[in-house]
């Protein structure tokens, strides 16, 4: 009885194995985040909108304002409308790259992948990283504007604050972008998702401040939470007018019930999507 030696083989016998070479699961999801990273900032169109349009909305509404030195609660109105667009950008971030991260998997990329080594939970490990770190990118960007051209707060550790918000308010849209990719299977569904995102900022009062009827149906959408828990360490709830009163307030708790309520609806979708895909495949 011979028995066969699954080592690879060359001309002169067994090829050497080299141990060394062999990546462990931490490093491949790494190496698989830096360049999927890499390759998102590389996009021209997709760095445009989750960067360059917020800086730019930013400095003609905020910084290029005659009134955009006026105080408003503990800052400025350059202050108020950088925080804005910095939720606009982080939660276009992660609304897309999740959802292109489903239509990769349903398209078998995820498999290719995975001849790397790359596993599926590494995978989707490597695709939150490049979420986050795509939402840090107009937060550092905007922010940064508005250092330089007079936005302030009150004090020093509101930016940190305000930014940290803003990451954290943009992760229950990766379920939202997620949740419209595993319903409607196609690009298109993204970038219909990330459109309705433009009206919904409009109504949870990220762009112009609202009043009266307007104000009220905000406060049940899904940007409206994540918008007022962004600049609640500047306006600690206070809603602004157009005209600039400051009569109307929202509770922390009914902010946070609003995030709380919108990211359990998203997962649930996403929940349901998951599962229908599932049957038809």
């Amino acid at each position: 009885m011979t028995t066969t030696d699954p080592s690879p083989t060359t001309l002169d016998g067994p090829a050497p194995r080299l141990p060394g070479r062999q990546k462990s699961p931490a490093r491949i999801v790494a190496s698989f985040a830096a360049w999927e990273y890499l390759r998102n900032v590389r996009m021209i169109e997709s760095t445009f909108f989750i960067v360059v349009l917020p800086t730019v909305l930013y400095l003609m509404f905020g910084a290029l304002a005659s009134y955009s030195g006026s105080p408003v609660g503990h800052g400025t109105v350059s202050a108020y409308n950088m925080t804005a667009m910095t939720v606009y950008g982080a939660t276009m971030a992660t609304s897309a790259i999740a959802g292109s991260a489903a239509l990769e998997r349903q398209q078998g990329w995820g498999r290719q992948l995975g001849l790397t080594g790359l596993t599926g939970s590494g995978y989707m490990t490597g695709k939150v990283l490049v979420a986050l770190g795509m939402a840090v990118l107009p937060i550092i960007v905007v922010f940064t504007a508005g250092a330089l051209t007079g936005a302030a707060f009150d004090q020093p550790w509101m930016w940190f604050a305000s930014g940290g918000l803003a990451l954290l308010g943009s992760i229950p849209f990766a379920l939202y972008g997620l949740g419209a990719a595993l319903l409607f299977r196609s690009e298109a569904a993204v970038s219909a998702a990330s459109g309705l995102l433009v009206v919904l900022a409009f109504f949870g009062n990220l762009f112009i401040p609202l009043t009266g009827t307007l104000l009220d149906i905000a406060r049940f959408t899904p940007v409206y939470g994540i918008t007022a828990l962004t600049r609640w360490p500047q306006l600690e709830g206070t809603v602004i007018s157009v005209s600039g009163e400051t009569d109307v307030s929202d509770p922390l708790w009914a902010i946070v019930l609003n995030v709380v309520a919108w990211t359990v609806i998203f997962a649930a979708i996403c929940r349901v999507a998951s599962r229908r895909s599932t049957r038809r495949a």
